[in-house]
């Protein structure tokens, strides 16, 4: 491997304990459950009449039904002829019957296989074709249905594969990361931890789940820590500010997770009051730069919750690193300290800057790509994920993610992280979105572009957004260019913005200085 900082473990403030180093040094919990399904059944014995699963303006299963119609979904996927292993595709949005889906393809043994639904046809068939799908969830029709199902002694768990979560960046096909039982248990069991939820909480534990369930967020870090705290899973078919404002009121809701655009929406909506959020306890961010300025507005307008910033990738099974509530507010550009099962190192970190690649290593790491050797070898590196992302970790052990490797910009020679120059320009008046990319410049290679989105109803004073970042940014980081958008920034299916795309069709002007 190449030459890395040390793993950072810092002043890290979650609990370690039933936390050990397998052979290869890699750390893991112990304890956890077997497997998905065991995981279930624990909270389905714990409380069976307690509500597991809530869709908005839909229906609600308690725990025992949740099991007994997950069961009847796995006999019918047996008796359509799906065996132990198989992938079982599910095109299906937000909903009861996602959940059924998924969690009734692993009573039958075989992988679910979540496809994204913003996928175009094109996409979404290629990750059937690729996964080797030997079933698919449809939309429109009926669940699989049988005589229950219910794994055995000889059922997959640990080390086996779990799920099959597809990750596309901004170029190139989607790959499938290969996710264990381990992996999906070990992130449950982190996002309590991180979040600092108390043990036995059972039914106080309300999620209001609003990110699709084919992301690992959505699934891996609310869905499943609701079912293993024995709590509810509050799902809506997609984010909808007003009916999130009813949602978090009328059902209770004590925890929940958003990017940070949608806090932003809420918070400056005119329905919202402090005292009728006054229930929630958990408050989790991630995805996009966040400001002081909203960190701030979040902790005042939802003030008995515990606020903190989630980062981690599909490969890394969702939560790599999280910073909690005591660091936010004056740490809102950090990523936070890596979770409890979690190493996070920077390789060859540059002399000066201490920025590099990031790495992560832990019981979070996917087994690899599936059907795909040649990618897994370079992304994998002696149990290390070479995430592709440039950061650097300070002094506490705080993470810092500072830019893809391929959108860093060269401006004549400095080195310019487009992340960093978004987290200085996004907490200005009026700025809704910013992109930041680099500019080809003839005597300089690249010059720093940025483009601004602003929020619904503001007219964008541009002087005024450079001054806010002259106050945050050195002078080289400054943008040269700055174009204004009405639209919104163009993102992939899976929401990272096309930078290349965007780049391309922006009609930039002329330089600013």
């Amino acid at each position: 491997m190449t030459s890395a900082a040390p793993p950072s473990r810092g002043a890290n403030p979650f609990p370690t304990v039933g936390v050990a180093r397998d052979a290869d040094g890699v750390l893991r919990y112990t304890g956890l459950a077997r497997s998905v399904p065991e995981l279930l059944r624990a909270s389905v014995a714990r409380d069976p009449g307690a509500e597991a699963l809530a869709v908005v303006g839909g229906e609600r299963l308690s725990y025992a039904e949740l099991w007994d119609r997950a069961a009847r979904v796995a006999g019918g996927l047996r008796a359509a002829g799906i065996a132990p292993g198989d992938r079982v595709a599910i095109r299906l949005p937000n909903g009861a019957e996602w959940v059924l889906a998924f969690l009734g393809s692993m009573l039958a043994g075989a992988v679910p296989v979540p496809v994204n639904t913003r996928f175009t046809e094109a996409e979404a068939a290629y990750v059937v074709e690729d996964s080797g799908a030997a079933y698919v969830f449809a939309p429109g029709d009926e669940l699989p249905d049988g005589p229950p199902v219910e794994p055995g002694e000889d059922a997959a768990g640990g080390a086996d594969l779990a799920a099959i979560f597809y990750t596309s960046g901004t170029t190139g096909v989607p790959k499938g990361a290969m996710q264990t039982h381990e992996n999906l248990l070990g992130n449950a069991e982190t996002a309590l931890r991180v979040m600092d939820v108390p043990g036995g909480i059972g039914r106080e534990l309300r999620t209001l789940i609003v990110v699709p369930l084919f992301h690992v967020t959505g699934c891996h870090s609310q869905l499943l820590v609701a079912l293993q705290a024995g709590g509810t899973a509050v799902v809506d078919v997609a984010f909808d500010g007003p009916r999130m404002l009813e949602t978090l009121r009328d059902e209770q809701i004590t925890s929940c997770v958003a990017v940070p655009a949608i806090y932003h929406y809420i918070l400056h909506h005119p329905a919202f009051d402090p005292a009728a959020v006054d229930h929630v306890r958990w408050v989790s961010y991630g995805g996009a730069p966040i400001s002081p300025t909203l960190v701030g507005q979040i902790q005042k307008g939802f003030r008995r919750a515990r606020v903190g910033n989630g980062f981690g990738q599909t490969e890394s099974t969702s939560i790599s690193t999280f910073l909690p509530h005591e660091w936010a507010g004056e740490h809102a550009d950090s990523v936070g300290f890596p979770a409890p099962h979690t190493e996070v190192m920077v390789a060859d970190p540059d002399p000066d800057s201490g920025v590099g690649e990031l790495l992560i290593r832990g019981g979070g790491v996917c087994a690899g790509y599936w059907g795909k050797p040649r990618e897994t070898a370079e992304t994998f590196t002696d149990g290390w994920l070479h995430t592709g992302d440039l950061g650097r970790i300070d002094e506490h052990g705080l993470v810092y993610v500072m830019d893809r490797i391929k959108d860093m910009i060269n401006r004549g020679g400095e080195n310019v992280y487009s992340v960093e120059v978004e987290n200085g320009l996004v907490g200005a008046p009026g700025v809704g979105e910013v992109a930041v990319v680099g500019v080809p410049d003839e005597m300089m290679g690249e010059k720093v572009g940025a483009v601004l989105v602003p929020l619904p109803g503001a007219t964008l004073d541009v002087d005024a957004v450079l001054a806010h970042g002259r106050e945050r940014l050195a002078d080289f980081k400054v943008p040269q260019y700055v174009a204004v958008r009405d639209a919104p920034l163009p993102r992939n299916p899976n929401g990272k913005v096309l930078k290349a795309l965007l780049r391309d069709e922006t009609d930039w002007g002329a330089p600013r200085r």
